[in-house]
């Protein structure tokens, strides 16, 4: 039996942005007035949407969105004449994330370059000037220059992981170390309020002395990283919980002790071979949902301050919405229930003594929560029991259940009786007390 205590009355912090995503809402097209899922997409109240990767969705904008690339098409050009940038369809589909009562978290580069001639990942042939740029569109989404607007979005990374060769930065990776010194350095000094970071490492990058080295050129020249980004796709959560503590600890030693740790890209990857076809088909049902809940909870409980899912944008690696007809995949309710809790505000204590059981207990105003996940690779495991004690609770919760036959509905009443309860929960579902 596994033993779960939650106590009310011990109160941990803010429940953190852990449901935070890649890219935002497709708005219904003028030809078809009855596509897209921009309500579905708000009802989640996600906390920030990173714009990584947009340029590949045509209902977004296509090729004319968010990179560098797109919006100063010719690197020749005046970056100080507003005449040089192409802002209209960024424009657009930033306003619709904004629409959607979700935050902008932009990226500053350009998309992953799978194609046979790279054109995306080249690095600028001038860094001072790309940073000027990017300096003017900041300005433009931010103070209002060349007809643009007063957005205050507040996160802005340099480039995407920028040791992942040819498709992210075509050089090497030596050279990326003072581009990025270059354009912390300008972009802090003209907007020295805003949370300037990055580079948005692939796992590699983690791994290897990659980090490390970076950590250490930016230390030395002084520059500025409000914020360090990361990727790690992986089956499990103990490879989270231990990647979570080795960027926190990294960025400590390194005297970046206030910097923000932020993994921005992550989703359910066996591994990106012959593993990949088996993750796809996991990562849009219950297991991938599950995973994504233990994956939020565990992110909650360690040393991360924000986790960023890959992808909201139709694609393959999208387990929230179906890529063809929008509608919602058992991914929708995992991160609308983690969402219910972010609402509340407050973490209070809660433990588990079954690693396979996760629990996540807030509070807020007069509701209270508990969320309850039993995620497992096993595929002969069982049906567990557990108790729950539960300190400063109420007598009585609603149960709401997600799994095969539940999409985060209410299935009964949980009846707590001098500060216990019994429940009981199957492999790869949750259940949520409200």
């Amino acid at each position: 039996m596994a033993k779960i205590t939650v106590d009310f009355t011990k109160t941990i912090g803010k429940v953190k942005p852990m449901h935070a995503v890649n890219n935002g809402p497709i708005r219904p097209a003028r030809m078809f007035p009855k596509a897209g899922n921009f309500e579905s997409y708000k009802a989640l109240c996600l906390p920030y949407a990173r714009n990584h990767d947009a340029a590949f969705c045509a209902s977004y904008g296509g090729e004319h969105t968010v990179d560098i690339n797109a919006i100063f098409p010719n690197f020749d050009a005046d970056p100080y004449n507003p005449d040089s940038y192409d802002f209209a369809c960024t424009d657009k589909y930033t306003q619709d994330i904004l629409d959607a009562g979700t935050k902008v978290f932009y990226r500053l580069g350009n998309k992953i370059d799978h194609r046979v001639k790279k054109y995306d990942s080249l690095p600028p042939k001038d860094y001072k000037k790309w940073a000027v740029i990017c300096e003017h569109i900041i300005k433009h989404y931010n103070e209002g220059w060349a007809n643009g607007f007063f957005h205050n979005i507040e996160y802005w990374e340099i480039w995407n992981e920028p040791e992942n060769g040819a498709e992210c930065w075509y050089a090497p990776f030596d050279d990326f170390l003072p581009f990025y010194v270059t354009a912390a350095k300008h972009l802090k000094d003209k907007f020295p309020s805003l949370k300037i970071g990055g580079p948005a490492f692939a796992t590699y990058g983690i791994i290897s002395d990659l980090m490390p080295r970076f950590l250490a050129y930016v230390r030395d020249n002084n520059a500025p990283l409000d914020f360090f980004s990361w990727h790690l796709y992986r089956p499990n959560t103990e490879i989270y919980e231990e990647k979570i503590n080795a960027v926190r600890q990294a960025l400590d030693s390194y005297g970046f002790t206030q910097t923000e740790s932020i993994l921005n890209e992550w989703n359910y990857v066996i591994n990106w071979h012959d593993g990949l076809y088996e993750s796809k088909k996991q990562l849009v049902g219950i297991k991938g949902a599950v995973f994504y809940l233990a994956t939020m909870i565990t992110g909650q409980n360690n040393p991360l301050d924000m986790l960023m899912y890959y992808d909201a944008r139709p694609t393959t690696l999208n387990g929230i919405f179906d890529i063809r007809t929008y509608d919602h995949l058992k991914g929708y309710y995992a991160f609308w229930l983690f969402s219910q809790v972010y609402q509340l505000g407050t973490q209070t204590e809660g433990k588990s003594n079954d690693k396979e059981v996760y629990v996540l207990s807030a509070v807020g105003e007069d509701k209270q929560g508990i969320l309850i996940t039993y995620f497992t690779n096993n595929e002969k495991a069982s049906r567990k029991k557990i108790k729950l004690n539960v300190n400063g609770g109420r007598a009585s919760y609603e149960l709401l259940a997600l799994d095969k036959t539940h999409d985060a509905q209410i299935v009964g009443i949980v009846e707590i009786k001098d500060g216990v309860a019994e429940l009981s929960i199957k492999p790869n579902s949750a259940i949520y007390l409200r």
